[in-house]
């Protein structure tokens, strides 16, 4: 993968390229660009579709401590690196807790948003806690003893053994790094009223990470026009597990933005 070398750290990026509209896509906690593949294959060649792995992920490793903040500067920094001033910006989870922060930061090159099975606000206090310890045990013992688990949040019911291989070979500092920005990031619930590009919400009605009814939440203090399509059946990372169900919708919302 090229890397761009943006904000003291060197962000692995994959780009279809082409003249299209330019949709940008960022992954979940624990996961890596190639989450989108079947998004990737769904929207190439009418759109440019650019993926990346986050700081600590994937072909990317974090410098030091960051913050969404950081990271939603990564993604606009990516986008100068490679000629893009507008795109849609959109994620999964944790890529959309930085895509609305590029909205934040970045209102003028925002085209739109996708929002995927992600929120505003903090981790519940009562998940947090588990998710703490799951911390632990991984960097003590590394993933195995927890792989199962933390796979039924992300993944739901499945076969999982290529992320396994994955989680198996992450850094155990690069893995703190990031673990502390998800669980110490800010609330932006008050300030969703400021992004008024319009928004396409999807989530996984099954999602054990994050209930429908935030996503609820979020569409309503979005400041612009916002749907959420529920995907029935589908976990926290429904655009990997229920692609089919996923990509119309997106498709749909793509096409009317215009060119």
């Amino acid at each position: 993968m090229p890397t761009a070398n943006v904000n003291g750290a060197g962000i692995a990026y994959w780009d279809s390229g082409g003249d299209g509209p330019a949709v940008v896509l960022s992954h979940g906690f624990l996961m890596d660009h190639t989450m989108f593949s079947a998004q990737l294959a769904a929207l190439a060649p009418e759109y440019r579709v650019i993926t990346w792995d986050q700081r600590a992920f994937g072909a990317t490793r974090a410098p030091g401590p960051f913050t969404y903040w950081d990271s939603a500067r990564d993604v606009l920094a990516l986008l100068d690196h490679l000629g893009v001033h507008r795109a849609v910006v959109g994620g999964m989870s944790q890529g959309g807790f930085l895509s609305l922060r590029a909205a934040l930061l970045a209102p003028g090159r925002v085209r739109g948003l996708v929002l995927i099975d992600t929120q505003a606000g903090l981790e519940d206090p009562a998940a947090a806690e588990s998710y703490e310890q799951l911390e632990v045990i991984w960097l003590d013992q590394g993933p195995a003893p927890v792989q199962d688990l933390v796979a039924s949040i992300i993944l739901g019911p499945g076969q999982w053994d290529d992320w396994f291989a994955k989680w198996a070979t992450l850094d155990s500092d690069q893995l703190h790094l990031a673990f502390r920005c998800l669980m110490d990031r800010d609330d932006i619930t008050g300030r969703l009223g400021e992004i008024t590009c319009p928004a396409l919400l999807v989530h996984g009605t099954s999602d054990a990470a994050i209930p429908v009814a935030l996503a609820e939440k979020l569409r309503d203090g979005l400041g612009g026009e916002a749907s959420l399509v529920p995907i029935d059946g589908a976990g926290h990372a429904s655009n990997l597990t229920h692609p089919e169900l996923v990509n119309p919708p997106l498709l749909g919302f793509l096409g009317s933005l215009g060119g």
